[in-house]
């Protein structure tokens, strides 16, 4: 998993409003403390308002408002279709992501009628 996808999931599990130490956001990520601190600390030093320290944990001190995302129903349809047809292909590589990225367009997108199964 690369750097900019770690602090995107980190922000994901940072959502939730509660109090995470670094050693169960390293263990999600597959990484290690140290880099949950140097994380951290990189993502403070941008303006996410994200506060704690070492040995406490981490929580966000004010929400994330992601910007809104308009997709027309043609969109949305191909998107699903993709999604679902990665997400049955027990052999294909990226087949817990597909899943999990149905998940969160049904979850944020709800108007696209894109189902979870």
């Amino acid at each position: 998993m690369n750097r900019d996808q770690r602090l995107y999931d980190l922000v994901q599990i940072l959502r939730d409003g509660r109090l995470h130490t670094a050693g169960e956001l390293a263990q999600a990520m597959g990484v290690s403390t140290r880099t949950i601190w140097r994380d951290m600390a990189m993502m403070a030093a941008t303006g996410i308002p994200v506060e704690g320290e070492r040995g406490l944990g981490y929580i966000l001190r004010a929400p994330l408002v992601l910007p809104p995302t308009t997709l027309t129903p043609d969109e949305a349809a191909v998107l699903g279709e993709a999604l679902r047809q990665v997400a049955d292909d027990a052999a294909h590589p990226r087949t817990r992501a597909a899943r999990t990225l149905l998940y969160k367009i049904a979850t944020l997108l709800p108007q696209a009628g894109i189902a979870p199964e």
